[in-house]
């Protein structure tokens, strides 16, 4: 079942791995990919990867991650950029999803050169720097209406589909959560008003591509007070499903509650202390003594894998579209589990992929039965620091 070819809303696949979205650190500064981009994805594709979703590609400039190299979709004159990419990567046989994201508050207005924005005036945890601007009712429109033409720019530059990033605590995600959206107007209170601005956002990508295929991706919990749970989780996939989404891909966590998007047996305190943007003023020779007291301090889970499968498992039961389950897939059993138990139609991986593009083929023959990653997560913290790689829990000039 797990190697069977199938597809998804009209998307010929060879099996039903997923690429999870994954960031790079690879683009120019307009924020287009290029040869780095074009050597990856080619490289996933020629490994077997189903089908591969790309790292987050901004919508506007006020959204950009203030992390390095991030992929935009916000002007036209990226598309040629693009249509160069997906040609690429389609002649190795994989389709490709382009999935789109606006950062909200979790980025720095010293990288952007914007305020910041949010549904509400809450600072963040982690980008603490910026009080956020709330955003106003046209301000929301305004960013639904560059979501879909971001969607329309995709589907011109021979994308297969795009994703809605609504998880993770990016602004979607935060609209959505009763933690960080505290408005008391239309996009605000209920369980309907928080999910308007993606009712919105749907409605005008419908209007434009009726039947280009659209996936979202969305907490099925969180660890914050009267944030996500998988309760209304289940209800807000009812709500995607109804506006006219292909598939859900069910994830967990927001980045200000620490490692726990991604977890893994030992907190990365030294890539952490080594390029993250709030250590960058430690001194070199307390950095040592410091870590230790970030692996007190960073919450911690006994589960790291098949860590949102109960989530994606409600879900499933709840709607009739694909379900994507994601999070901590790192053994054949762990993909082929969720299919097999009915919790999920799809799987998706991140890291495998990191350290063997080609770990689908090497499940599918036999060659291997598990990844090599040992989820040390310097990988997701040293993209501050340059392009995508493994770091296998060694940090730059170290053995």
């Amino acid at each position: 079942m797990l190697f069977d070819p199938c597809s998804l809303g009209g998307i010929a696949m060879r099996n039903r791995i997923f690429r999870a979205a994954t960031h790079e650190s690879m683009a120019d500064p307009a924020g287009a990919p290029g040869t780095a981009h074009e050597k990856l994805y080619s490289a996933l594709a020629r490994g077997g990867a189903g089908a591969i979703i790309t790292g987050y590609a901004g919508v506007r400039q006020d959204g950009r991650s203030s992390l390095p190299g991030m992929l935009m979709m916000h002007d036209d004159t990226l598309v040629p950029a693009y249509r160069k990419l997906t040609g690429s990567v389609h002649r190795h046989g994989a389709p490709l999803i382009l999935q789109l994201a606006h950062c909200g508050r979790q980025t720095r207005s010293k990288v952007t050169g914007m305020p910041t924005v949010a549904p509400s005036r809450m600072r963040d945890g982690v980008f603490n720097e910026d009080l956020p601007v709330e955003l106003t009712e046209s301000g929301i429109l305004d960013i639904a209406r560059s979501f879909a033409e971001a969607a329309v720019r995709a589907r011109s530059a021979g994308f297969d589909g795009v994703q809605l990033h609504m998880a993770h605590g990016y602004l979607l995600s935060r609209f959505l959560s009763g933690y960080s959206n505290r408005r008391t107007d239309r996009w605000g209170g209920s369980t309907e008003n928080r999910f308007r601005i993606i009712q919105e956002i749907m409605r005008r990508i419908r209007h434009l591509l009726p039947d280009y295929p659209v996936l979202a991706k969305i907490n099925g919990f969180d660890r914050q007070p009267g944030g996500m749970r998988i309760e209304e989780a289940v209800r807000i996939a009812q709500m995607l499903e109804a506006c006219g989404c292909t598939a859900i891909e069910v994830s967990s966590g927001t980045v200000e509650e620490g490692l726990t998007i991604m977890r893994g047996p030992r907190i990365p305190a030294e890539a952490l202390l080594a390029c993250n943007f709030r250590f960058e003023s430690v001194p070199a020779i307390l950095k040592p003594v410091i870590a230790p007291a970030i692996r007190i301090a960073l919450p911690k889970s006994k589960l790291s894998h098949g860590y949102n499968l109960e989530a994606a498992a409600a879900i499933r039961k709840a709607v009739s579209i694909p379900v994507i389950a994601v999070g901590g897939l790192h053994t054949l059993d762990d993909l082929v589990s969720p299919l097999m138990a009915g919790s999920a139609d799809f799987v998706s991986i991140s890291r495998p992929f990191i350290i063997e593009p080609d770990i689908v083929s090497k499940l599918q023959t036999g060659k291997q039965r598990s990844s090599r990653c040992t989820m040390c997560n310097h990988c997701a913290i040293m993209i501050e620091a340059g392009p995508l790689r493994c770091w296998n829990g060694r940090l730059p000039g170290r053995k």
